[in-house]
């Protein structure tokens, strides 16, 4: 496969702090473990993926949806002979940057930060959190993670020139990231597309002949699994054809990505670095069947009236907190009240809110601003449509 594009470990640009070499785990394993044992990871579980837990226990979170990313992303990278390390410390940090209530959150935060001439963006988020909030060790700030996985999180889901985010110019800017990297944001892709499809036939939002209507690949599974199995229930054979969707996309990624590298002429993780463009790719046929899975999802599931109510009003209740934190910084817990004295309001206090779990969101809600407040937990809150 593409062994000869496989980033070497022993090639890492290191950590910002030097640390001894660990006696019997590499680099990107230690990155792994750190960022598995950080808080911010384990917040992940009572943060809204799509569809809030109140209707169903079933549904997927957003730590939930990151395991998920990950094994996918780990079956890609050994089938393709790239670094299985590398490759799961990025997906499993992929997502720690979000803030509550998923991408309704995510664009609440970035409208009130643009009035300040700043914005919100969760992977910069993330940054944040790895290099300076996450305080597990004595020796230095942050997890210290090393360049290849912090690099991989500013840039699993889009590249940057030089200047463009001056921030980010430690990151080479105007490269591509190896291609472990490169991996994440169409394995999330695979990820959130199809449980969406599951969450949301199981809320009764869809059905099968619905997806089968508008997604043709879907549509000659779905024949093939009536078909194969005609006494199956509904359920089972809404499963085994999502199973069959999963791995058809999962294979095309694969065929793509294969075929783009070929094509490309790259002979080494340098090689790939300095492409034109991304090699990580879909077929033509399966990335025709992707797009026609975002936009049924987003008309039939992200936009729908049972979903859409709720989002606007959980948008709502971050603006009102985020203006009354500014408006008061003193009402900030003491940590956060003493970083607005000597830094912008807005930006603490966009930090201090994109860290908040779904329930504490509520809780501080209610404790500020009264609890007239907040929709119930039974309510289905929804992301706009997920970019990763």
């Amino acid at each position: 496969m593409l062994a000869r594009l496989r980033f070497p470990v022993e090639r890492s640009r290191g950590r910002r702090y030097p640390e001894p070499e660990h006696p019997y785990r590499n680099a990107f394993q230690r990155d792994r473990d750190r960022i598995v044992h950080s808080r911010a990871f384990r917040r992940l579980e009572a943060k809204t993926q799509v569809f809030t837990p109140g209707l169903s226990d079933h549904f997927r979170n957003r730590l939930t949806h990151t395991i998920e990313v990950a094994q996918i992303a780990r079956t890609l990278a050994s089938v393709l002979q790239l670094d299985e390390d590398l490759t799961e410390a990025l997906a499993l940090g992929h997502d720690i940057g979000h803030p509550p209530f998923a991408h309704a959150g995510e664009e609440a935060l970035n409208a009130e930060m643009q009035r300040f001439g700043d914005h919100f963006d969760h992977n910069l988020h993330a940054l944040r959190i790895i290099e300076s909030f996450e305080q597990r060790y004595a020796r230095f700030p942050g997890l210290n993670l090393s360049f290849e996985v912090r690099e991989g999180m500013v840039k699993h889901s889009h590249d940057f020139g030089p200047g463009e985010q001056p921030q980010l110019d430690a990151f080479l800017p105007g490269l591509r990231p190896v291609l472990e990297g490169q991996l994440i944001d169409l394995a999330d892709e695979i990820a959130y597309n199809t449980a969406d499809l599951d969450d949301a036939w199981s809320a009764g939002l869809i059905t099968a002949q619905d997806i089968a209507g508008a997604v043709p690949q879907y549509a000659e599974i779905h024949e093939a699994v009536e078909t194969q199995f005609p006494g199956a229930s509904d359920r089972e054979q809404f499963y085994e054809g999502l199973r069959q969707l999963i791995d058809a996309l999962v294979s095309g990624l694969i065929e793509g990505t294969v075929r783009a590298a070929e094509a490309s002429g790259a002979a080494n993780f340098e090689d790939v670095r300095a492409c034109p463009r991304r090699l990580v790719a879909f077929t033509p046929e399966a990335a025709a069947t992707s797009m026609v899975l975002k936009r049924f999802l987003y008309t039939r599931v992200y936009a729908s009236p049972a979903l859409g109510a709720d989002r606007r009003q959980a948008m709502t209740r971050i603006s009102e907190l985020f203006r009354f934190f500014v408006k008061s910084p003193d009402r900030l817990p003491a940590g956060y009240a003493q970083q607005a004295a000597a830094e912008p309001a807005h930006r603490v206090v966009c930090d201090y809110l994109a860290g908040m779990t779904d329930a504490f969101f509520r809780r501080t809600y209610e404790a500020m601003l009264g609890p007239a407040a907040m929709p119930p937990t039974a309510a289905p809150a929804v992301a706009t449509p997920p970019t990763s």
